[in-house]
């Protein structure tokens, strides 16, 4: 396995009453087709040579949600996975359009491996927002930084949010409260 891979990619947010809520996507194919908790992600995907790593990360983004990005993008820094790769990642405010479908790119795989059997799957076969407690028990485990300094961001002022809301609760719960 080559230990120096590295990926770069989006956390989109936002506010669904009051509570923060971010995008994440599950991994395509058979490997993955029963494997829920632990293997949802932030969508991303390695870097091309000569791309920039937040070039990679808006374009993977569009690759495997179907949603171009747009807006500002906070730097969450990067993030080492088990198997040796890093991960950068960045994080911006965003919703699905209406009656968003979820598309992306498909990948050729032989399954069962040794079968002589190739299909197409889906680079990404879900995609959903989700709480934070919720994305905690989602995500994969090393991700799980991203999101501490996206409240980490939140609470320092570094990501905008309306004047007339405050941030309360701990980090796996994330809300805020209108002040009166």
């Amino acid at each position: 396995m080559n230990r120096g891979r590295i990926s770069a990619g989006l956390l989109m947010h936002r506010l669904c009453d009051g509570v923060l809520q971010v995008y994440l996507a599950h991994p395509g194919g058979p490997f993955f087709k029963y494997k829920d908790h632990g293997h949802w992600t932030i969508p991303k995907g390695e870097v091309a040579p000569g791309e920039s790593l937040l070039a990679t990360a808006l374009r993977e983004f569009k690759e495997e949600t179907g949603i171009e990005p747009c807006g500002e993008y906070l730097p969450l820094g990067s993030i080492r996975q088990r198997g040796g790769k890093t991960v950068h990642g960045w994080a911006f405010a965003g919703d699905r359009p209406a009656g968003h479908v979820h598309k992306c790119n498909l990948y050729q795989m032989e399954w069962p491996p040794g079968s002589g059997i190739w299909g197409s799957y889906p680079e990404v076969d879900r995609v959903g927002f989700f709480t934070l407690g919720e994305a905690r028990r989602r995500m994969k485990e090393a991700q799980l930084p991203f999101l501490d300094r996206l409240v980490d961001a939140i609470r320092a002022g570094e990501i905008a949010r309306s004047a007339s809301l405050r941030i309360t609760g701990p980090k796996s719960e994330l809300t805020e409260e209108a002040v009166g």
